[in-house]
């Protein structure tokens, strides 16, 4: 696994916000089921504020393309892909949605 995306990983599921901030790139970019949204405000609502899980089922293309199982407590459980791109050690953009 990428290290930038498991830290990444790590932060979604210990609940650590700054965590996460801090494995992005200060420009990072994210879309949901290709949608670009604004990212702060996606992780705040899909993440931080509904205790968001994410457990890893396969990983490919060195950890940078996903498939898991995301959880929270407002969609309940899903099986959903991530892919992400690393730019000097921190996640630049990622892009998930429903597998």
């Amino acid at each position: 696994m990428d290290p930038a995306v498991q830290a990444l990983i790590d932060a979604i599921n210990s609940g650590d916000r700054a965590a996460f901030f801090a494995a992005l790139a200060p420009d990072a970019t994210m879309t949901d089921d290709g949608t670009r949204r604004n990212l702060e405000e996606w992780v705040d609502r899909e993440i931080f504020t509904v205790n968001g899980h994410l457990e890893v089922e396969s990983a490919t293309d060195d950890g940078h393309s996903l498939v898991a199982r995301y959880r929270n407590d407002t969609w309940g459980e899903m099986r959903t892909t991530w892919q992400f791109t690393v730019r000097n050690g921190k996640v630049a953009r990622f892009d998930t949605g429903q597998a």
